[in-house]
């Protein structure tokens, strides 16, 4: 089954603009722009058959080009990147089996989410889309709560019933727990991680459907595939000792960079 990776990328980000060519400096003193190191990142998965970044922005393109990307141009009308994925795929063409949406603001997203991914869609066939969950430590889930309390979007948190059927995503920490955490103990929440894998014909009827009103409530793009009942299948990835983090805002700079020089990327 053939894979193909798309990065959609957009500079007029309403919460931070032109954060796809904001640099993060590495645990080696190199600094990169946030897209290249999403790139890279995508480039060490098994298993693909192709990466392209997908953007309406020439200055994204430019600098994606100058370090060796192939980018894909789509209209500025792409809401979101889910329907950039769409409008790439459909640009391409070719005979994907399988299309990964890895978001351009996850530059730690390991290989090994993105593999047990596509293992997990490929294994299911009920599933339509699959996407990746971790289970918050304690202390991953006192800094989302932490970000929640002072207004700020640190996270997505997802809940899935019986065979990992996704039955919600939320930028509020769900479910809601009482207890208390020791830093390295499990919680019962899990973190969503923003990559995705279609099957071409759910993703080619995705931009054809209205926005719903959890969509639009939660900002959640995800949310309209269950708003139209099709099958979301959560795959649960292990950290294997890796952090991860999503850059949301400008104060995520320094937490990302700080992630990297302590797992020692370049």
């Amino acid at each position: 089954m053939s894979v193909l990776i798309v990065i959609p990328a957009r500079y007029a980000s309403s919460r931070y603009p032109g954060k796809p060519l904001v640099e993060l400096t590495g645990a080696t003193g190199e600094k990169k722009t946030l897209i290249q190191r999403s790139w890279e990142a995508a480039t060490q998965v098994g298993g693909v058959d192709r990466v392209v970044v997908a953007t309406d922005d020439a200055r994204i393109r430019d600098a994606c080009q100058a370090f060796g990307a192939e980018v894909v141009m789509t209209s500025e009308s792409c809401r979101n990147g889910t329907e950039r994925c769409a409008e790439a795929a459909a640009t391409l063409g070719g005979d994907y089996d399988i299309v990964v949406n890895l978001q351009g603001d996850a530059p730690l997203t390991p290989a090994w989410f993105i593999e047990d991914l596509v293992t997990g869609l490929r294994a299911n066939d009920w599933a339509e889309l699959a996407t990746p969950v971790l289970r918050c430590e304690g202390a991953m889930l006192k800094s989302l709560l932490e970000d929640r309390q002072n207004g700020r979007v640190g996270g997505t948190t997802a809940v899935f019933g019986a065979g990992n059927r996704g039955l919600y995503f939320s930028k509020e920490v769900i479910p809601f727990t009482s207890e208390s955490y020791a830093d390295e103990a499990p919680t019962p929440v899990f973190h969503h991680v923003g990559v995705y894998a279609y099957r071409p014909d759910t993703l080619a009827a995705y931009a054809g459907w209205p926005i719903g009103p959890l969509e639009t409530l939660e900002g959640l793009e995800q949310l309209r595939f269950l708003e139209n009942g099709r099958a979301v299948l959560c795959t649960e990835v292990e950290a294997r000792g890796r952090q991860f983090w999503e850059l949301n805002n400008p104060s995520d700079v320094a937490r990302i960079e700080s992630m990297m020089q302590r797992m020692q990327l370049p």
